[in-house]
């Protein structure tokens, strides 16, 4: 029995069905004031970084080095542990819908590398240069209403259930990341419950609400810090205990996410891109 396929995900991988019924839902205020600052100071340096940014790399590198049985599927009722970490952003089409950013690798990229990714694929998907996994919803708008579902069950058992791949449209178990990080908080709502998507069987979606200050408790004393509410939605057949403790940590040295993690690197069990 392996790291991924641990007694409780296989009993858990029979009971539960695809997400339908085994989402669990989780909040957590974190405490952003000195990672707002880095930011305001990447800002002055001539980076363009955001919150959404530096949020990726702490999830990306809570995932490889606090949890990474987190990094994985079901598959025919077992858990799949993926050798990548890549990481699904959403992002606005002014008015036009959303597609999506991959950012591959992102537990070993530096947060500043991290938001000019973003912002370079971003302006080319705005521009019509969207990947071939974002390009597909135009393929579905193309199908027939009574045909639109049997079409996705089916290309989702292919290459998500049995393993496969499809080139054409850029389609795998992978194609989606090994999770989504999602920013509503540029719409002013502090928090959202959001669903698993299930084409892409990610087993967590992580929001970023709107960043507020805030008075809390610090050594006795109340005082304004930033703070930052994340909501994640998670597969409940997959554990996720040691995620909270490695974004709080993660958070609280920002400069750490501009460094390759090294150290870290030597113990980790992902494959990275050359």
């Amino acid at each position: 029995m392996d790291q991924f396929n641990t007694p409780w995900r296989v009993t858990s991988a029979a009971i539960y069905t695809t997400p339908t019924d085994s989402r669990v839902y989780g909040t957590l205020d974190i405490d952003v004031t000195d990672a707002r600052q880095f930011i305001q100071d990447r800002r002055k340096a001539g980076v363009k970084i955001t919150m959404v940014h530096l949020a990726v790399s702490v999830l990306a590198r809570a995932v490889a080095f606090d949890v990474p049985e987190l990094n994985c599927f079901i598959r025919r009722g077992g858990v799949v542990g993926r050798t990548r970490l890549d990481v699904m952003v959403p992002v606005a089409m002014d008015g036009e819908g959303v597609t999506s950013v991959i950012i591959k690798d992102a537990h070993v990229r530096t947060a500043s590398s991290i938001a000019e990714e973003l912002s370079v694929k971003a302006r080319q998907a705005r521009g019509g240069d969207e990947s071939k996994v974002s390009q597909n919803k135009y393929l579905l708008n193309r199908v027939p209403w009574p045909l639109r579902r049997p079409v996705f069950r089916l290309l989702k058992w292919i290459t998500v259930d049995m393993g496969f791949e499809i080139n054409a449209l850029g389609l795998s178990a992978n194609s989606f990341g090994s999770f989504i990080v999602s920013d509503i908080g540029s719409h002013g709502l502090k928090t959202g419950m959001t669903a698993l998507m299930p084409a892409a069987n990610v087993p967590a979606v992580i929001v970023l609400g709107k960043i507020e200050d805030r008075p809390v408790v610090r050594n006795g004393e109340i005082v304004i810090r930033t703070i930052l509410p994340l909501t994640g939605t998670f597969d409940h057949r997959i554990e996720i205990g040691k995620l909270a403790r490695g974004i709080k940590r993660n958070f609280m040295k920002p400069e750490w996410l501009d460094e390759i993690p090294q150290k870290e690197m030597d113990s980790c069990i992902f494959e990275s891109r050359p």
